[in-house]
């Protein structure tokens, strides 16, 4: 194998190499082209590692800011500190006195536990002690001796039902707030409200790729006009602290997927020491990609090279002991490749990381209004994205950046994005979907909105009210509470092999992780979401039956109903008329 055989061609932005092409390095120095090949920090004591970081010149600003207003958004770049300092100058400045606690949310379990072991590693605590995490299925923290807890959106969200305001936080920090998850923004709604019964609360929201203003706006409280009595304050802090070079390839590149494995056999058997952190869309490219390079570095160990790779996923599926691998130090003589899907992007640090591949697409959640079905697409990703991924490689020590796409991609604006159109959307005046504002005060259909809500609520009290001893242990009972709510979303088995949707016959299949697929396929089902790779895949299916779509959703079914029953009687009227034409041919042959 020789890296002569690679059709992979980069070209690092100059503008003698490429005319009319603008330099594209985001640099904090200048020092790009400076042989920086190891940290000169790791030698010093982890105090003297915290002073260097960006952040800590701003420490007196976040102090002050945090004492003077109710939410400060913090800006700053990857690298800068944000996500393991503040917590600890909090800690530090008193806020968690009084057996109160500091909370940081995160996006990502992977993050939350990552970011918790790095600062317990500093304070030179035990995790779980003064500073712990609380993740789904898996609490480390002590509720009495735990001053710092980072958690999940959705960890939050699950302690406000139990403590509506948060009386134990002093401080809540959302982090990497820009990522805009579905408990995300239900957080940010919720701690508004929370912040008008508690003025004692302070809440940080921290992201390198935030929207500054419009948080501002939101979390403002101050009605007066008078910007001396805001209540809401920005601070932006510089990044990334070493530089990072960019590389283009000279030519669009046909497939990333090949493309990345050759751009990392390339790095290894060209560049000097350091990791290699390869971005793409999902956990079957992932895996797929890692089982490429496996076999390609068993060929270089049979040519006797004496570097070797160390090939580690990285997806959100991937179990939490096989996800923490990626965070383990390797001997001098092997190379780690970490192949990662965009859960690596933000918050997690993965020590060592001198080369990051950017495949420049990813998997986001997308509304097709002609289907009527939410799934997952192939997308490119955005300016903020690449930034945000470039500045991977530049956390520990001088890195490169591989793009896989031109110098001269351009981008355009988004004219309808919709994410999540059964939770987000409603309609104004111009009968045009639109996102639903953060100030759910201002909708256009509030009062019906509300409505809606308290007969859901009323609904769902209405079915708990059913229950009884006699039904305990019986399935149905859930399977129709599913069926109540995913009633839009069943399919029926065709005699093809695959489903089609009851609502406009489109073609599915259950997905291969599905406890369903490989086992006797049910004749009805309903799913949660759609998957789009090679085919359709249906995820989190549940098997029904057909009757208890139409008793349980007869204002949905009454007219579809009748259309099948048309259909079946024009069909058979058909085959009537087509059999008495055969016998009327058979008795006068010509």
């Amino acid at each position: 194998f020789s890296s002569r055989n690679l059709n992979v061609r980069f070209w690092k932005p100059e503008l003698n190499l490429a005319p009319g092409v603008c330099e594209e390095r985001d640099l904090c120095t200048d020092t790009a082209g400076s042989p920086i090949i190891y940290n000169p920090h790791t030698a010093l004591s982890i105090e003297k590692q915290r002073q260097r970081l960006p952040v800590f010149k701003h420490r007196n600003n976040i102090l002050y800011l945090v004492e003077s207003f109710q939410t400060v958004v913090i800006v700053g770049e990857t690298g800068s500190g944000k996500s393991t300092q503040i917590p600890q100058y909090l800690l530090e400045a008193g806020w968690a006195a009084d057996g109160k606690v500091i909370g940081v949310t995160q996006p990502r379990r992977v993050a939350a536990t990552s970011v918790a072991g790095r600062v317990a590693e500093e304070r030179g605590a035990y995790l779980g002690h003064e500073v712990g995490y609380s993740i789904r299925f898996d609490d480390c923290s002590d509720p009495h001796a735990t001053r710092i807890k980072f958690l999940t959106d959705g960890m939050l969200v699950r302690e406000m039902m139990s403590d509506p305001l948060l009386k134990k936080y002093s401080v809540i920090m959302l982090d990497e707030a820009h990522e805009r998850t579905l408990y995300t923004d239900i957080t940010i709604g919720l701690l508004k409200k929370i912040q008008k019964k508690r003025r004692d609360l302070r809440l940080i929201v921290a992201s390198a790729t935030l929207d500054a203003k419009k948080f501002h706006d939101f979390f403002d409280l101050n009605e007066s006009g008078d910007p001396n009595k805001d209540t809401c304050a920005i601070l932006t802090v510089e990044g990334r602290t070493f530089p990072v070079d960019i590389f283009y390839t000279v030519s669009p590149v046909p497939d990333y997927v090949k493309a990345t494995v050759e751009t990392v056999m390339k790095i290894h058997e060209t560049e000097d020491d350091g990791d290699v952190l390869a971005f793409l869309t999902g956990q079957e490219e992932v895996e797929k990609v890692v089982s490429m390079l496996q076999e390609q570095a068993r060929t270089l160990s049979r040519y006797g090279m004496k570097k070797h790779l160390c090939v580690l996923p990285m997806y959100a599926g991937l179990p939490y002991n096989e996800q923490m691998r990626v965070f383990e130090r390797m001997p001098p003589t092997v190379r780690k490749v970490v192949v990662a899907t965009n859960i690596a992007e933000t918050s997690i640090t993965i020590n060592g990381v001198v080369f990051v591949i950017d495949c420049a697409f990813v998997k986001l959640r997308a509304y097709n209004p002609r289907t009527a079905i939410e799934s997952l697409i192939v997308t490119p990703i955005s300016k903020a994205s690449a930034c945000q991924r470039a500045g991977r490689a530049g956390r520990n020590r001088a890195g490169k950046c591989f793009r896989l796409y031109t110098g001269t991609v351009r981008s355009y604006k988004c004219i309808i994005k919709k994410k999540n159109i059964y939770i987000y959307c409603t309609c104004t005046s111009s009968n045009v979907a639109q996102p639903i504002r953060i100030k759910h005060r201002n909708s256009p259909l509030s009062n019906v909105v509300s409505v809606c809500h308290y007969m859901t609520v009323f609904g769902m009290c209405s079915v708990i009210s059913h229950s009884s001893v006699c039904a305990a242990g019986d399935p149905d009972v859930i399977l129709r509470c599913i069926v109540s709510g995913f009633f839009a979303n069943a399919a029926r088995m065709h005699h093809s092999g695959s489903y089609r949707t009851l609502r406009d016959d489109r073609e599915l299949f259950i997905h291969p992780d599905s406890v369903l697929y490989g086992e006797k396929p049910p004749k009805w089902v309903v799913f949660n979401e759609v998957v789009q790779t090679s085919k359709y895949y249906m995820r989190d299916v549940t098997a029904v039956e057909s009757s208890w779509l139409v008793e349980l959703a007869p204002h949905f079914y009454k007219q579809t109903c009748t259309l099948f029953v048309a259909a079946y009687i024009c069909k058979f009227i058909l085959c009537q008329q087509e059999a008495l034409v055969e016998r009327e041919k058979s008795r006068f042959p010509e």
